[in-house]
């Protein structure tokens, strides 16, 4: 069966062209304009992966993203920005979303893009859960993609489980910036990317949050390790 793609942008030239694109691939496309047609759609139908433009007519895509990751829905988001600042990326991370692209952006990396979140959702190759991973009191269990720290359940977004699986599998070992680009998110961002440090952050409260003591520690100029205190 081919790859769903919802694709929701309200600039019709862009919009038509991404689906003309993606069908080519081999994607099954449904097209929406505005951001109250996104979440009905969404709600209604399943799919693999949404690209999803920030601005969108009735509701826009950042609040798209909140509400559905609000209901619980983990389909992988890929959001569209025409804006560069770092801190309208950084919202677009805050509000759940599992990459961003900046406007104007190149197909080809947008395809790439795609089969690299696709491939993170997709079920495990070797077709077993694996054992449960332990940190201190910290519990990861890749099969059910669950965590806890004692009895206590913390609740991650795809990235933020991703992130911490790797993190914990390598315990006691600095993971460089590039390495966890690579095995998260499937490609290198640029030096001044912040999207690793805002998932490190968010998986720091987290942890804390649940009454975890800091286990995830920063390797100043290469990267990050967890082990216990």
């Amino acid at each position: 069966m081919p790859y769903r793609v919802l694709v929701a942008d309200d600039d019709r030239a862009i919009r038509e062209s991404l689906v003309r694109a993606l069908e080519l691939e081999g994607y099954e496309v449904v097209e929406v304009s505005d951001g109250v047609d996104t979440l009905a759609t969404a709600r209604r139908e399943r799919f693999d992966v949404l690209i999803l433009d920030v601005m969108m007519p009735s509701v826009d895509g950042l609040g798209v993203c909140r509400v559905l990751r609000a209901d619980g829905d983990g389909t992988p988001i890929l959001m569209l920005t025409a804006r560069v600042e770092t801190t309208d990326r950084v919202a677009g991370l805050d509000a759940g979303a599992d990459d961003y692209l900046p406007k104007p952006f190149e197909l080809d990396e947008l395809l790439a893009r795609l089969r690299a979140l696709l491939r993170r959702a997709a079920p495990d190759a070797a077709g077993g859960p694996g054992q449960r991973l332990r940190l201190d009191r910290l519990t990861v269990d890749p099969g059910a993609r669950r965590v806890w720290w004692l009895d206590t359940e913390i609740s991650l977004s795809k990235t933020e489980f991703d992130l911490l699986e790797l993190l914990v599998r390598n315990t006691g070992i600095v993971l460089d910036r590039a390495t966890i680009y690579r095995r998260i998110w499937g490609y290198e961002f640029g030096p001044e990317s912040k999207n690793l440090a805002v998932y490190i952050g968010y998986l720091r409260r987290k942890l804390e949050e649940a009454g975890a003591p800091e286990l995830i520690h920063t390797v100043r100029g290469v990267g990050y390790s967890v082990r216990s205190t």
